[in-house]
């Protein structure tokens, strides 16, 4: 394969995308599908990190599938992935993520948090959910298509584990879309406000699926600026300031 491509591979457990060859890794991404979804949804997102030669992982529901979060802590404790290591969760996908992190904060340097679902919402039918999604025609189209993708799954609500980011000790990013009709933005406010460690990036225009959503360039540009600040500290030193 070309050195200038991104290496991807595929298991029934997860979808993984490594940097370019004859590039040293710069960290490692352990996604957290939400509901409906499974780590192929995060194809786009996987492959755009990948080429910044950041290692991504990306599992399926753990709402729907318990043993996503077991093959998640075993990527965790894996040496053979470099560090830094960033969990990152969509949906309710989040809600598993901040667990993790709070369970296992030896092993997580960072989390991310995307779209986090805050109240119950029903979409009623599959064009009102696709929509509710993402904006992005390309990601519809995904989402419709895909015979691994479960429809209907945002209707459901499962009691997602207790959101206590106030036992997650390290820095956290959380991303969400203005637009988002599933996670109302000022509800999601409301759940990272007070907590000094939770930097909330509004996307606008954004809906709820954002990592996929129409601005999912400037998503992933936002997370790698999070992930090179990151590899300098905990404490995320800023790399470029404009001047006063």
């Amino acid at each position: 394969m070309s050195s200038s491509l991104a290496r991807e591979s595929f298991s029934r457990e997860s979808f993984s995308w490594d940097e370019p060859e004859g590039l040293a890794a710069r960290g490692t991404l352990i996604v957290l599908a939400g509901r409906g979804e499974h780590g192929g949804v995060y194809e786009r997102f996987g492959r755009r990190l990948a080429f910044d030669a950041y290692r991504v992982r990306a599992l399926g529901d753990p709402t729907a599938d318990p043993s996503v979060l077991d093959t998640a802590a075993k990527l965790l404790a894996d040496e053979s992935l470099p560090g830094p290591k960033v969990l990152v969760g969509s949906d309710t996908g989040a809600h598993h993520a901040a667990r993790l992190a709070a369970e296992r904060e030896a092993d997580v340097d960072a989390l991310i948090l995307a779209g986090l679902p805050t109240a119950r919402w029903t979409a009623g039918s599959w064009e009102a959910e696709v929509e509710a999604r993402t904006a992005c025609p390309t990601h519809q189209g995904r989402l419709t298509n895909d015979p691994g993708f479960r429809r209907g799954a945002l209707d459901e609500s499962p009691e997602p584990p207790e959101l206590r980011l106030d036992r997650v000790h390290v820095p956290v990013l959380a991303l969400h879309g203005k637009d988002d009709p599933v996670s109302p933005v000022e509800q999601a406010r409301e759940a990272y406000a007070g907590l000094p460690g939770v930097r909330t990036v509004i996307f606008n225009g954004g809906r709820h699926d954002v990592l996929n959503d129409a601005l999912h360039r400037t998503v992933a540009a936002t997370v790698v600026l999070f992930l090179e600040r990151l590899r300098l500290s905990p404490e995320l030193p800023a790399i470029a300031e404009s001047p006063a």
